[in-house]
């Protein structure tokens, strides 16, 4: 019986690539498929009925088609849009490491429905939360767990005893704690902080990301930070970048840059208005002025003498 060229997936969004004038390449953490990448065709333009329900780290069900090299997405309906991950800077770039570590730590066309379960859980989780940092951190214990790279944090990994509390040590080569006799046979061993070391006992035994509330220390915070970074990276064999992203913004939020505020400008004191000058003779020329008249002494009125005769009747 042929195969039906058309099929349903439940998938979350992981990353997009545009391809040739409006399409893109997404790639897709599917539950019953695993990671996947696809073609929307004509996804980027302005008119696309599909670019909505396509956008980074939405959950949608999608039907796709068979392709010759990769499916084709011809219809798209969102489930979950996880708005409030858009809504906060620090929120969207966990979001994006979350999604890059997904990425790093799957292979195509594996179904692990338990990976795409704790994305949609810490994705849920983000949104809520009040400490996005713990989330993050919970989410790597927990995805190193079910995609097989459980960190051994009980035991030494080398002579498999039980850990007592004091100076242990930490191997990303190896992928666990090693006590204090086994850790200097070992090279790539360095010392861990005791607290961060419970912190991440603590986070491996617990549920889903979200559900357990652990206040650390700055310090302790960027130790369990490191280690997890360090076995993340071996494993991956490639360096994460989201990482340097999210102390960036720590560090702007803990040294703010002051607004923008133009410094006074110093305005020199303005000389009283004057009126224009007349225009210059040559500029503009002048009607010539009508001769005043010639003073005549006919013209002159003689001032009437006392007592003498006036234009008034005279009365009787």
């Amino acid at each position: 019986m042929p195969r039906p060229r058309t099929y349903r997936v439940e998938a979350i969004v992981l990353r997009r690539i545009d391809f040739g004038e409006a399409d893109r390449v997404i790639v897709l953490f599917t539950r019953e498929r695993g990671k996947m990448p696809v073609v929307a065709k004509g996804v980027r333009r302005i008119s696309s009925r599909m670019a909505g329900h396509l956008e980074l780290f939405t959950q949608s069900e999608l039907q796709l088609a068979k392709g010759q090299n990769l499916d084709v997405v011809t219809q798209a309906e969102m489930r979950n849009p996880f708005r409030a991950l858009r809504e906060d800077l620090t929120r969207t770039s966990t979001a994006y490491l979350v999604a890059e570590l997904a990425d790093a730590l799957t292979e195509e066309g594996v179904e692990q429905p338990e990976v795409y379960e704790l994305m949609a859980a810490t994705f849920e989780a983000l949104g809520t939360t009040d400490d996005p940092r713990l989330v993050a951190v919970h989410y790597q214990l927990r995805l190193l767990d079910v995609t097989g790279f459980r960190p051994v944090l009980q035991r030494c990994v080398l002579c498999d005893r039980d850990l007592q509390p004091g100076r242990n040590s930490f191997s990303p080569f190896l992928g666990g704690a090693l006590c204090p006799d086994c850790a200097p046979t070992e090279p790539s061993a360095r010392p861990i902080d005791s607290d961060a070391l419970k912190a991440l006992r603590n986070l491996q035994r617990a549920g889903r990301p979200g559900t357990v509330s652990i206040r650390m220390p700055e310090h302790v915070m960027r130790e369990v930070e490191r280690t997890l970074r360090e076995i993340i990276e071996r494993h991956t064999e490639r360096r994460l970048r989201t990482p340097d992203l999210l102390a960036r913004l720590r560090i702007d939020h803990r040294f703010p840059v002051p607004p923008y505020q133009p410094s006074p400008v110093m305005i020199p004191p303005t000389a009283p208005a004057t009126r224009p000058a007349p225009p210059a003779p040559h500029d503009e020329p002048s009607m010539p002025s009508a001769p005043a008249p010639a003073a005549d002494h006919m013209d002159r009125v003689p001032a009437a003498a006392p007592g003498g005769p006036s234009d008034e009747p005279a009365r009787s």
